[in-house]
C-alpha cells in the first residue's frame, strides 16, 4: 500500500468537520486531478525540450496519427481538438511558421484547405511522441506490468461512467 499523500489529509479534514459526508468520491477524483496535473506538467517539460507546448504537440500528433500524406481540414483538426476556429488558427499559424506543417488548397473543394505534416514536421513529431512515451513510462516505472494493465482497465470503465453521467440530457 502506498503511503498517504495530501488527498488522505483532505478527506480526514472532511471526516472530522463533516462526518455525514461519504468521501470516498472526492479522494479518487482529487487523485485523478493531481495526477493529471504532474502528468501534464511533465509532458510539457518534455515537449519544451523540443520547441513545443502541449498544445502544439496535440495538433501535430493529431495529423500524424491521422495515416493520410494528404493531411486533415481544420475543421476535423479543430473537432479532433476539441477547439475553437480561432484556438485552431492561432496553433497552425504559429506551427507553419514554424516549418512543422503547411497548408494546401483542397483537390476535391477549391473552397477548402488541408493541414499536412512536413517532412520535418513528422521528424519532429515522431521524436516527441517517443520522448513523451518514454517519461510516461518512467513514471509507471513503480508498478508491474499487470498493475498497470488493471488500473488501466479501471480508468476505462471510470471515463465510460463518467461520460455517461455528464452527457447532455
Amino acid at each position: 500500500m502506498a503511503e498517504r499523500d495530501g488527498v488522505d489529509a483532505i478527506v480526514e479534514q472532511w471526516a472530522v468537520e463533516r462526518p455525514d459526508l461519504d468521501t470516498a468520491a472526492m479522494a479518487v477524483f482529487g487523485r485523478v486531478y493531481r495526477v493529471a496535473r504532474l502528468v501534464g506538467d511533465a509532458q510539457e517539460r518534455c515537449y519544451a525540450r523540443f520547441g513545443l507546448t502541449r498544445a502544439d504537440f496535440d495538433v501535430l500528433a493529431t495529423l500524424r496519427r491521422a495515416g493520410t500524406p494528404e493531411g486533415l481540414s481544420p475543421g476535423r483538426l479543430t473537432a479532433a481538438l476539441m477547439l475553437s476556429s480561432g484556438g485552431m488558427t492561432s496553433r497552425l499559424d504559429r506551427l507553419e511558421r514554424a516549418g512543422h506543417l503547411v497548408r494546401t488548397p483542397d483537390p476535391t473543394d477549391r473552397r477548402a484547405l488541408l493541414v499536412r505534416l512536413t517532412d520535418s514536421g513528422r521528424a519532429l513529431v515522431d521524436e516527441a511522441v517517443g520522448a513523451g512515451l518514454a517519461e510516461q513510462q518512467r513514471m509507471l516505472g513503480d508498478l508491474d506490468p499487470d498493475r498497470v494493465r488493471r488500473l488501466d482497465g479501471d480508468l476505462r470503465d471510470l471515463l465510460a461512467s463518467v461520460e455517461r453521467h455528464t452527457a447532455p440530457d
